[in-house]
């Protein structure tokens, strides 16, 4: 989980290409090195796919998003999502925290929850 310096709407993204991948690291780096830190962005299209889910712009920092769970059946994978909200004082300051996870290729439908 991060929290961006650039704001992205709310959006819950799978994505399937390198043009794709491209596309939004450059949207995260149009403001600041966002991805220096990432452990990987060269990514095999061929056996992955990445998700991508921001949260809403926050008014503070302390916020976070993450994925609690992937669950699997028949016929989708069902991604849970975990927002957690700052306790105490918090620095004021545009924020939109984000969650972004690398999994093996599948053509089951993807739901977030």
């Amino acid at each position: 989980m991060r929290e961006l310096s650039i704001l992205f709407a709310k959006q819950n993204l799978v994505i399937a290409s390198n043009l794709a991948w491209t596309e939004l690291i450059g949207k995260m780096n149009s403001v600041n090195n966002e991805t220096r830190n990432f452990t990987e962005t060269d990514i095999d299209f061929s056996k992955f796919i990445v998700l991508a889910i921001f949260d809403e712009v926050k008014g503070s920092g302390g916020y976070s998003i993450t994925i609690k769970g992937i669950l699997e059946n028949q016929d989708n994978l069902t991604v849970t999502v975990l927002q957690t909200s700052p306790t105490g004082s918090s620095l004021a300051v545009m924020t939109q925290p984000y969650c972004i996870v690398k999994i093996p290729v599948t053509t089951k439908k993807i739901i977030f929850n």
